[in-house]
Protein backbone atom coordinates (compact mmCIF):
# COMPACT_ATOMS: atom_id res chain seq x y z
CA UNK A 1 0.00 0.00 0.00
CA UNK A 2 1.30 3.52 -0.66
CA UNK A 3 1.42 6.24 1.80
CA UNK A 4 -1.12 9.18 1.23
CA UNK A 5 0.34 11.19 -1.73
CA UNK A 6 -0.22 14.82 -0.01
CA UNK A 7 -2.68 17.19 2.22
CA UNK A 8 -5.98 17.43 0.66
CA UNK A 9 -7.85 19.60 2.86
CA UNK A 10 -7.52 21.58 6.13
CA UNK A 11 -9.73 22.82 8.24
CA UNK A 12 -9.89 25.61 10.81
CA UNK A 13 -12.58 27.44 12.37
CA UNK A 14 -14.52 31.07 12.69
CA UNK A 15 -17.27 32.36 14.27
CA UNK A 16 -17.18 35.51 12.24
CA UNK A 17 -17.31 33.81 8.48
CA UNK A 18 -17.81 37.85 6.81
CA UNK A 19 -14.15 38.52 8.62
CA UNK A 20 -12.97 35.23 7.40
CA UNK A 21 -14.20 35.64 3.58
CA UNK A 22 -12.46 39.20 3.73
CA UNK A 23 -9.02 37.92 5.09
CA UNK A 24 -8.80 34.52 3.17
CA UNK A 25 -10.70 36.25 -0.14
CA UNK A 26 -9.68 39.42 -0.34
CA UNK A 27 -6.41 39.80 1.75
CA UNK A 28 -4.69 35.87 0.85
CA UNK A 29 -6.78 36.27 -2.88
CA UNK A 30 -7.44 32.54 -2.40
CA UNK A 31 -10.85 31.69 -4.85
CA UNK A 32 -13.76 30.65 -3.26
CA UNK A 33 -15.50 26.94 -3.49
CA UNK A 34 -18.53 27.61 -1.71
CA UNK A 35 -20.06 29.23 1.13
CA UNK A 36 -23.25 28.38 2.98
CA UNK A 37 -23.96 31.30 5.10
CA UNK A 38 -23.30 30.79 9.12
CA UNK A 39 -22.23 27.65 8.56
CA UNK A 40 -19.06 27.39 6.21
CA UNK A 41 -16.60 28.58 3.73
CA UNK A 42 -14.41 26.38 1.35
CA UNK A 43 -11.52 28.03 -0.78
CA UNK A 44 -9.08 26.52 -3.21
CA UNK A 45 -5.94 26.81 -2.36
CA UNK A 46 -3.23 25.33 -5.13
CA UNK A 47 -4.38 21.93 -5.58
CA UNK A 48 -5.93 21.48 -1.82
CA UNK A 49 -8.34 23.33 -0.07
CA UNK A 50 -9.06 25.37 2.81
CA UNK A 51 -12.12 24.74 4.46
CA UNK A 52 -13.40 26.96 7.40
CA UNK A 53 -15.89 26.30 9.64
CA UNK A 54 -18.37 28.36 12.09
CA UNK A 55 -17.76 26.23 14.83
CA UNK A 56 -20.76 26.56 16.88
CA UNK A 57 -22.79 25.56 13.34
CA UNK A 58 -20.82 22.22 12.69
CA UNK A 59 -20.13 20.60 16.26
CA UNK A 60 -23.32 19.14 16.44
CA UNK A 61 -24.25 17.46 12.78
CA UNK A 62 -27.45 17.18 11.52
CA UNK A 63 -28.09 13.49 10.44
CA UNK A 64 -26.65 12.84 7.45
CA UNK A 65 -24.10 15.30 7.75
CA UNK A 66 -20.21 13.95 7.54
CA UNK A 67 -19.11 13.36 10.93
CA UNK A 68 -18.04 16.87 13.32
CA UNK A 69 -14.62 17.59 12.41
CA UNK A 70 -14.70 18.35 16.86
CA UNK A 71 -12.48 21.31 17.34
CA UNK A 72 -12.61 24.51 18.21
CA UNK A 73 -9.57 27.52 19.26
CA UNK A 74 -7.02 28.53 17.04
CA UNK A 75 -5.45 26.04 14.48
CA UNK A 76 -2.10 26.13 11.98
CA UNK A 77 -1.53 26.22 8.54
CA UNK A 78 1.16 27.17 6.59
CA UNK A 79 1.50 27.67 3.08
CA UNK A 80 4.20 27.36 0.46
CA UNK A 81 5.54 31.05 -1.14
CA UNK A 82 8.45 31.78 -3.54
CA UNK A 83 11.20 33.19 -1.56
CA UNK A 84 10.91 36.41 -3.49
CA UNK A 85 7.34 36.48 -3.04
CA UNK A 86 7.58 36.45 1.18
CA UNK A 87 8.84 39.49 1.37
CA UNK A 88 5.58 41.34 -0.97
CA UNK A 89 3.04 39.29 1.32
CA UNK A 90 5.08 40.65 4.73
CA UNK A 91 4.31 44.12 2.97
CA UNK A 92 0.65 43.25 1.87
CA UNK A 93 -0.52 41.79 5.32
CA UNK A 94 1.11 44.43 7.43
CA UNK A 95 -0.64 46.96 5.27
CA UNK A 96 -4.02 45.67 6.27
CA UNK A 97 -3.21 45.82 9.35
CA UNK A 98 -1.61 42.23 10.60
CA UNK A 99 0.80 41.87 12.58
CA UNK A 100 3.56 39.63 11.52
CA UNK A 101 4.74 38.09 15.21
CA UNK A 102 7.35 35.90 14.10
CA UNK A 103 10.04 35.61 11.31
CA UNK A 104 12.61 32.66 10.90
CA UNK A 105 15.48 31.34 9.42
CA UNK A 106 15.72 28.22 9.31
CA UNK A 107 19.20 26.16 9.25
CA UNK A 108 18.40 24.51 5.57
CA UNK A 109 18.46 28.28 4.70
CA UNK A 110 14.56 28.15 4.59
CA UNK A 111 12.16 31.03 5.37
CA UNK A 112 8.95 31.75 7.02
CA UNK A 113 6.38 34.33 8.98
CA UNK A 114 3.51 34.13 11.00
CA UNK A 115 0.57 35.85 11.47
CA UNK A 116 -2.84 35.06 12.67
CA UNK A 117 -6.40 35.52 11.11
CA UNK A 118 -9.24 37.40 12.92
CA UNK A 119 -9.95 34.44 14.48
CA UNK A 120 -6.90 33.77 16.36
CA UNK A 121 -5.44 30.90 13.85
CA UNK A 122 -1.83 30.70 13.43
CA UNK A 123 -0.85 31.35 9.81
CA UNK A 124 2.64 30.86 8.27
CA UNK A 125 3.60 31.49 4.86
CA UNK A 126 7.33 29.68 4.43
CA UNK A 127 9.70 29.36 1.37
CA UNK A 128 8.87 25.73 -0.19
CA UNK A 129 12.47 24.24 1.35
CA UNK A 130 11.72 24.41 4.69
CA UNK A 131 10.70 20.44 4.30
CA UNK A 132 12.99 19.73 1.86
CA UNK A 133 15.83 17.87 4.39
CA UNK A 134 12.67 15.48 6.06
CA UNK A 135 13.91 11.48 5.69
CA UNK A 136 12.06 9.35 3.87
Amino acid sequence: MLPPLRVLETCIYAEDLDAAYRFYHDLLELRLHSRVEGRHLFFHCGHGMVLIFNPDETKNPHPGDIPSHGSQGSEHICWAVEREDLTRWRERIESAGVEVEHEETWENGARSIYFRDPAGNSLEFATPRLWENDPD
